[in-house]
């Protein structure tokens, strides 16, 4: 049975405690922070840790780049110990231009094996106990030897690696303990494309893909007006879809056309036909939007395909007091018991 979590926004890192705890008191599994060019998702992290008690604090994720291996893995060493051993650790490359232009990454080549490097190498830094590590590899380079006796970590922290085409699907398969998915993930691309990439990278490892957590956000909106919320995912479609990154996501759903006229807005920074040109079937395909009633049904069509479903608020285009209202929302209507089958977990829940 799948889980449910949130991907936690807020203008501030208060907010972002705030709904965080009360994601926490809803009964969410976990609560998922995000990180970009003016937000740490460590941060998020820490100020999601002190103010919840049960659920899981993951990353959705910290950039596996523009930190060192040894910062990353003391970043995440403690935020274990803040949340009592409840944290995920989800990394990831980004773009190759987020990589060069942001991070000042020199060699973008082979996303999937430095993160299959720096996999490996962060579980030896938490290992340390076992000895020094001495690495020399293609995109990592370590010599550390501790200066006292190290005790051992008080249990093996889950990293869950980004991937959206096959070949970085695979490498969650292969060294990590789930696949972070992007929100332009179908069940069809998860059941054509990505499961059997991560089935495929398993098999490389002699592993079980089973042990392989599949997670992936879900763009939703719940408004009393459903064409409201239809609009609003509509936004958020485009918005991704304009990366040509993405491409292959919309190809395998047959949204190829639709994925040309949203880059080609986007090229004019005509963000107007950009949203015009998201159709109604990418709309019903890929999110979840309408009355509260109508998303819950919506979802069902994700359990058993993805194991957690990590529910996303669109904000392109939105007021932050409509992003904050619409959590809201997901988070009294779409809690697990919302989502539990039977007429008891309806009844208490407004379609507003």
């Amino acid at each position: 049975m799948s889980t449910y979590g949130l991907s936690v926004l807020g203008a501030d890192l208060q907010s972002i405690a705030q709904i965080a705890q009360a994601a926490d008191a809803a009964g969410f599994d976990a609560v998922w922070a995000s990180e970009f060019y003016n937000r740490s998702g460590s941060i998020s992290m820490a100020a999601m840790a002190n103010c919840t008690e049960n659920c899981r604090i993951g990353s959705s994720i910290l950039y596996g780049v523009g930190r060192s291996p040894l910062v990353l893995a003391t970043e995440a060493r403690d935020l274990d110990e803040l949340s009592d051993g409840r944290l995920v650790l989800g990394i990831g490359n980004g773009t190759k231009r987020m990589m060069s232009d942001w991070h000042g990454v020199p060699d973008a080549s082979a996303p999937a094996l430095r993160m299959e490097e720096l996999v490996i190498l962060l579980r030896r830094i938490w290992n340390l106990h076992e000895g020094p590590v001495h690495h020399e590899g293609r995109f990592y380079t370590m010599n550390l030897i501790p200066t006292g006796d190290m005790q051992p970590p008080s249990r093996p922290i889950p990293i869950i690696t980004a991937g959206v085409r096959p070949r970085m699907c695979e490498t969650a398969g292969r060294v990590a303990d789930g696949l972070a998915g992007h929100p332009l993930f179908t069940t069809t691309y998860v059941q054509e494309i990505v499961r059997p990439a991560v089935a495929k990278g398993a098999a490389h490892a002699d592993r079980d893909p089973s042990e392989v957590e599949i997670v992936s956000m879900v763009m939703c909106s719940i408004h009393e007006n459903a064409e409201v919320a239809r609009r609003e995912l509509a936004q958020q479609i485009a918005f991704y879809s304009a990366v040509k990154s993405y491409e292959l996501v919309l190809d395998v759903n047959g949204f190829t056309t639709e994925g040309r006229a949203i880059r080609d807005a986007f090229t004019r920074r005509d963000f107007p036909a950009m949203f015009a040109a998201v159709s109604d079937k990418m709309i019903d395909t890929m999110g979840v939007a309408g009355t509260a009633h109508q998303v819950r049904e919506q979802l069902r069509r994700y359990e058993g395909v993805l194991d957690h479903i990590m529910l996303y608020a669109p904000s392109v285009g939105i007021a932050p007091e409509r992003v904050q209202q619409n959590l809201d929302s997901i988070i009294r209507e779409c809690s697990p018991a919302s989502m539990s089958p039977g007429p008891s977990s309806r009844s208490a829940h407004s379609d507003t």
